[in-house]
């Protein structure tokens, strides 16, 4: 009985040096950040709700992974681009120099790519536990050797200091860690049903509190962020969206270091978390975007086609040739008549064979159909006119309502 109550005694004396990690909601949400979740919340479902061709939602997939592998990495000192990460991702391999730099992305790659399968497909959800970040720090540190200053999967053993911050005794890692996955059953309810906000809340926060609590003596910022891409992805966050926090830590990084910092001196992480949430929020946005540029080109063509199919023409050479110009196009900006008999090898092998007047007169007719619009010296397609009917069909659709 004594030697429990002074371990007991010693146990508490111990968290006290730890101020800044209680357990206990260190935060709060003002106005507008409630509003930015909400816009978060929105984003996700029109993501989510938007009929994707296979071909291009696992075009976006590969760019997701392949950012949150190139952010998550850098921010840690990996000097691969883009690039160096798509041939990996590929299946490539990289300069015996650049091994260990390849093997630190191609881990968090296979990470990505297995907690999406749990998740998505075999549908194996876990909730936070110790094991679990062990787990996680495993998949970050294997294959590195000497390259990774840690035991990949086991909690430290020994005292770390990082910058100016001083991380929790060794001897204390087993029982934060364990009233750190207590707490969040309990803060955010995970397993009896969690809203929308509090599971974004969760995976930011646990994000922050694993690295105060630096349970390992190397990869604890890849294994905090691989937690919160977890949180999120189980959470619902679309899998071509799963980079977004991560890729926003890199492209912000010293603010990123301030704000843990201040979150860390302050005890307080309403900063940090208004800061993380709109990142969040405005990568979101990034995301719809592209896949609404994507989605209005296919309707671009379609009408193309639509359009095409109702004009006779008596020879099909011809019907081809406009139609593959009109296509080739682009949507966004203007081209001389040069620039458009150059557009790209096929165009420019197509008009080689004719005279400047064929391609005038074939841009013309373009024009004839609504397809195309002259400024001064350029053209340009005219898919305002799509835009326009998309918005009598929303004029039509609220006079409904």
């Amino acid at each position: 009985m004594t030697n429990t109550i002074l371990y007991l005694s010693n146990l508490v004396s111990r968290m006290k040096k730890y101020p800044y990690i209680k357990f206990q909601r260190l935060w709060s949400i003002n106005a507008e950040c409630y509003f930015e979740l909400g816009q978060c919340n929105a984003i996700i479902q029109a993501i989510s709700n938007a009929p994707l061709q296979p071909d291009y939602h696992e075009k976006l997939l590969n760019v997701s992974l392949v950012k949150g592998a190139q952010a998550t990495t850098a921010i840690e000192g990996n000097t691969l681009t883009d690039k160096d990460i798509e041939k990996i991702n590929m299946g490539d391999s990289l300069p015996p120099s650049k091994e260990y730099l390849e093997t630190e992305v191609k881990n968090i790659l296979n990470a990505f790519n297995r907690l999406l399968r749990d998740i998505t497909i075999d549908e194996k959800e876990e909730i936070v536990s110790p094991e679990l970040i062990k787990k996680l720090h495993k998949l970050v540190g294997q294959n590195l050797g000497k390259h990774f200053q840690a035991v990949p999967g086991q909690f430290r053993k020994n005292n770390v200091i990082v910058g100016s911050y001083k991380a929790p005794d060794y001897k204390d890692i087993p029982i934060l860690i364990d009233n750190f996955c207590s707490w969040l059953q309990e803060e955010f309810h995970y397993k009896s049903g969690q809203s929308f906000i509090a599971s974004v809340m969760q995976s930011i926060i646990s994000h922050v509190y694993l690295e105060w609590i630096h349970p390992f003596s190397d990869g604890n910022g890849r294994t905090g962020r691989l937690l919160e891409f977890y949180l999120l992805i189980r959470a619902g966050n679309p899998d071509i969206a799963s980079h977004i926090l991560s890729n926003y830590y890199n492209e912000t990084r010293t603010e990123y270091y301030r704000q843990l910092d201040l979150a860390y001196k302050k005890q307080d992480l309403t900063q940090f978390l208004h800061y993380a949430v709109k990142g969040f929020r405005d990568g979101l946005l990034e995301t719809l975007k592209t896949i609404q540029k994507n989605l209005f080109e296919i309707s671009w063509k379609k009408y193309i086609y639509d359009t095409f199919s109702e004009k006779k023409y008596t020879k099909k050479e011809v019907f081809k040739r406009k139609r593959d110009l009109i296509l080739e196009i682009p949507m966004d900006h203007s081209l001389s008549l040069e620039e458009i008999s150059l557009i790209n090898p096929r165009i420019a092998k197509i008009y080689a064979t004719y005279t400047e007047r064929t391609l005038r007169r074939d841009l013309e007719e373009l024009i004839e159909l609504k397809l195309v619009v002259k400024e001064k010296e350029t053209y340009r397609a005219n898919n305002d006119i799509l835009r326009t009917q998309l918005d009598v069909a929303v004029k039509k659709r609220s006079k409904i309502k």
